[in-house]
């Protein structure tokens, strides 16, 4: 479990010192869904930026260029390639033909295995599972709505992306995993995040809370592009929902080989079957559940983030 969260300055009133403090804030907000690296992606005098290390939110140092209006962040949960190997972590850049974009994703992806195995995308150094979605769009050799749904409709699993490219448009791209996007209308900036709740607390402590603004409606199957001057443009992808509704089917009637058989690991390990319950009901899928079980000290960090008493 990761988190995604943003920036858009559309009207272009935020100092750089503001933008450096919303992020600031919002970033380390996002640490109850992943503490192992932080990212971001934007761009500066004309060129895609990287800049990503493996650590937590409120150790990383960001200094942003002026005139920077757009801004991309992810903070990490380790499920799949080793976070200390920086190019594992996100965003991660892409070229489709000649646009560079940055991809950062919240989920799990389950058929890039077979992707590669398929030699429908090459194979790569790189060891994260979202890095397909990268692959896929590549691919095409273009950058647009019809290169993002293909993408979408081909992975398998659980996500959300969001791809900025080099003009300073976000694509948003929705399956079953969460997304919130308020849109600050008075003062002309969309920020987003995984979660309502990240979004409150950052409110919260940014003194914001009552300034208006609306939600932008995104539902799984939605893609959204935001420009840099705030414009939306939406088109919709066929999103398989299968194992995710099978998923969310087994939290609510609590008696499924799912989770029965997650219960049985846990046993093994004299984890008590709350921990499950208790990750099932923030989000965690199954996959996720199943690698945390066999590492109990990232086990014990995230249930200590979601305010559980383990012992």
């Amino acid at each position: 479990m990761c988190a995604v969260f943003g920036l858009i300055d559309y009207n272009h009133r935020l100092s750089t010192k503001t933008k450096e403090k919303i992020l600031k804030v919002l970033s380390k907000e996002c640490e109850i869904r992943g503490t192992d690296a932080t990212g971001y992606a934007f761009n500066k005098s004309d060129k895609l930026t990287v800049f990503k290390r493996p650590l937590p939110a409120h150790k990383l140092k960001l200094k942003l260029p002026d005139n920077v209006n757009v801004i991309m962040g992810h903070t990490r949960m380790t499920t799949q390639g080793n976070q200390l190997l920086n190019y594992n972590n996100h965003p991660f850049i892409g070229k489709a033909g000649l646009q560079q974009f940055a991809l950062a994703h919240n989920g799990v992806i389950s058929n890039d295995y077979l992707l590669h195995r398929n030699k429908e995308i090459p194979e790569t150094t790189i060891e994260t599972d979202s890095y397909a979605a990268v692959q896929l769009i590549e691919k095409e050799k273009h950058l647009s709505f019809e290169s993002v749904k293909i993408m979408a409709e081909t992975l398998k699993g659980s996500f959300v992306f969001t791809i900025l490219d080099e003009e300073d448009s976000i694509y948003f791209v929705r399956g079953s995993n969460p997304l919130t996007i308020y849109n600050f209308y008075n003062d002309g900036f969309y920020l987003y995040a995984s979660t309502k709740d990240i979004l409150s607390n950052t409110m919260e402590k940014l003194g914001i809370s009552k300034r208006p603004k609306y939600e932008l409606e995104i539902k799984e199957g939605d893609i959204l592009k935001i420009n840099c001057f705030g414009e939306i443009e939406r088109k919709t992808f066929d999103y398989d929902d299968w194992d995710n509704w099978y998923l969310r089917y087994c939290r609510l009637i609590k008696t499924t080989p799912v989770l029965d058989d997650l219960y049985d690991v846990a046993w093994s390990f004299g984890i008590d079957e709350a921990c499950i319950d208790i990750l099932y009901s923030n989000g965690y899928t199954s996959d996720e559940i199943e690698e945390l079980l066999y590492d109990p000290d990232e086990l014990i960090c995230v249930l200590e983030i979601l305010n559980y008493d383990y012992c």
